[in-house]
């Protein structure tokens, strides 16, 4: 696991290996334990390693036996020793042990190709001297991140946007006409960035960049097709099988690997296979101070059941607001998730004792873990028992009428799946968002789609298929890339902590596909298929436990004087005034505060904008981290 940096030298640029140091150093904290640089006449690379596989070997940049092609590589290929063996009866010589060897010389034999046949989770950008084609490529979920930046005639890619900060090309603003979308979603949902001109590689996707033309497509699509002919009993003996495969091979290491573990069936399940085959992990769990918020007495519980050792992290309402800053610069994308926070304490308390843990993200969006698709099931009753005119009557006249017991089933019937994605208007709406913009940025905002018919394009790409199957396909596209696993990435790689996530691997995904709906959501069940599997080896009421996400005290301590006042400095702030309507985020605010008696909540509302102003002043304000001007 390592972080990575590298550009095009252009006239810009006096010294490309100390330009390369400085982006190096920036992301530091994804490789603490090796820093490697090259450059030649066109190409610089930073390299920042931490050691998990071939510990003695396995330096990068990485080049080829003649030097014609040099690596740079983050992440770990889980079958990387048949691929060595495979490559090795081609004629292909190894210098090291390690699996991004095995991602350079695969290419050299396959090209692009040999995307189609890692499994792992990866970014990755290879200079190909003998074309001179930079060709990088990303895994299959999102799990690396990779950035690119095009502009102003330079060529900048990285682990992490901030490396850009240090090269003296990168000019930079905040793209204001998507900070509507920002509002809606908590993150873009799509390739663009709140950054001008940095763009994310997709995941999935390969690009490449020769002689100032960048092109990028897809190497893999998710093609759902469901296999009725299994019962339930079936399923689960399956899914514990790929699932004990992947466990195994998320656990090879020539470091100690632990586990975050829950009260949820999703890490609770990986602990037990990975106990079952003989590993005695060592497990770590959160929670807050305030025990009405908290899940630590379930997951200690279960770690004695396993027989593992636990270890747990407390998080205080002066911890959290303390860290948020530091958080929004490690995500560098801001995202106004309050669940980052005890992850970014769980990851640190962690990595005090381990190197890489495994954890249990993905599995809702596999398998059918959350309540919106349970909402569908309940839908779709409906929409076949009730023709389409007298949905969209009853509709309209419910959405007239105060609110009353059903009023909102009744109003999500009108509508077509796409425009019941709770995702689209996870905060605000479509016109709400625009009157919390100042004017300059609601211009540029007035142009772009609502952000439920931004979402569409996710559900056409999937027709004919279930509503319950087109909102998977769209949290696969969006929620899981954009939001768990940005914050998982961030929050382990800001402690130097390998975080790998065994649901999220190709073989387990492969089956997930032909699961028929049935078997993961109903209109009073979720993850049917994999609680059925869980409830073979785990005790019944965590294999039945419905799914919790990560309760926050955040709205009380937004109530309390210390947190109101420091959120509503902020909300007087420059940034506030550039982009926001100062006079709306204070009355949200102060509605919010008189909520213990209204029962009026706006926390979500609130965090987004203060984890904005946050993240603005990290890299563009008077944070010490934000980049010199002038």
């Amino acid at each position: 696991m390592c972080g990575f940096a590298g550009f095009v030298i252009t006239a810009r640029v006096a010294d490309p290996l100390a330009t390369a140091r400085l982006m190096g150093e920036r992301i530091a904290h994804r490789g603490p334990d090796d820093a490697q640089y090259y450059a030649d006449s066109r190409v610089a690379l930073a390299f920042r390693r931490l050691s998990i596989i071939d510990l003695e070997g396995g330096r990068q940049p990485l080049a080829n036996e003649d030097g014609s092609c040099v690596l740079v590589f983050n992440g770990e290929v889980y079958n990387y020793r048949q691929l060595r063996t495979e490559l090795t009866r081609r004629g292909h010589r190894f210098a090291t042990e390690s699996d991004s060897e095995v991602v350079l010389h695969g290419y050299e034999e396959y090209g692009r190709g040999i995307l189609d046949r890692l499994r792992g989770m990866f970014a990755f950008v290879i200079w190909d001297k003998r074309t001179n084609t930079l060709f990088g490529a990303r895994d299959i979920f999102g799990i690396k991140p990779l950035y690119v930046y095009d502009g102003g005639g330079e060529f900048l890619f990285a682990s992490e946007v901030k490396a850009f900060l240090d090269h003296p090309g990168f000019a930079t603003s905040v793209r204001c006409e998507r900070l509507a979308d920002y509002l809606s979603y908590s993150y873009l949902p799509d390739e663009e960035t709140l950054f001008e001109g940095v763009r994310k590689v997709l995941p999935a996707h390969w690009f490449t960049w020769r002689d100032g033309r960048f092109d990028t497509g897809c190497y893999y699509e998710l093609a759902y097709r469901a296999d009725r002919s299994l019962s339930e009993g079936e399923w689960a003996e399956r899914i514990q099988a790929v699932l004990d495969d992947s466990v195994a091979a998320h656990l090879v290491a020539d470091v100690e690997v632990g586990a975050f573990l829950s009260s949820g069936v999703d890490s609770s399940y990986l602990v037990q296979r990975a106990v079952a085959a003989g590993s005695r992990l060592r497990t770590f769990s959160v929670g807050y101070e305030d025990e009405r918020y908290s899940e630590l007495a379930q997951a200690q519980w279960l770690a004695g059941q396993l027989g593992v050792d636990n270890r747990a992290a407390l998080v205080s309402a002066e911890q959290f607001f303390d860290a948020t800053a530091d958080i929004q610069y490690f995500m560098d994308e801001p995202l106004p998730n309050p669940s980052e926070n005890p992850l970014y304490f769980l990851a640190q308390d962690a990595a005090r004792f381990v190197k890489v843990v495994v954890s249990g993200e993905g599995a809702d969006e596999l398998f059918g873990g959350y309540p919106n698709y349970q909402q569908e099931c309940c839908t779709a009753a409906y929409e076949r028992r009730v023709a389409g005119p007298m949905r969209a009557l009853l509709g309209r006249t419910a959405g007239a009428l105060p609110a009353f017991r059903g009023r909102n089933f009744l109003v999500r019937g009108a509508k077509q799946p796409w425009q019941r994605n709770s995702r689209a208007d996870y905060v605000f709406g479509a016109q709400e968002r625009l009157r919390f913009l100042s004017d300059d940025v609601r211009r540029a905002a007035d142009a772009s789609p609502g952000p439920q018919e931004a979402s569409r394009r996710y559900f056409d790409e999937v027709p004919g298929a279930d509503a319950v199957t087109q909102l998977q396909y769209a949290d696969m596209k969006t929620w899981l890339p954009y939001d768990i696993l940005l914050k998982a990435d961030r929050m382990s790689m800001a402690h130097s902590l390998e975080l790998r996530v065994p649901y999220l691997d190709r073989e387990v995904l492969e089956l997930a596909l032909t699961l028929p709906v049935g078997q993961r959501a109903s209109s009073d069940r979720s993850k049917i298929a994999l609680r059925a599997a869980a409830g073979q080896v785990l005790p019944r009421q965590v294999a039945s436990r419905q799914k919790l996400g990560f309760p926050s005290p955040l709205a009380s301590w937004l109530r309390e004087d210390a947190y109101y006042e420091r959120v509503r400095e902020a909300f007087g702030s420059f940034a506030a005034r550039e982009f926001f309507a100062p006079a709306e985020l204070m009355r949200l605010l102060d509605e919010h505060r008189a909520g213990a008696r209204t029962g009026v909540s706006h926390m979500q509302r609130i965090w987004s904008f203060y984890s904005f102003i946050l993240w603005h002043d990290q890299f563009f304000g008077t944070s010490k981290r934000a980049r010199r001007r002038g």
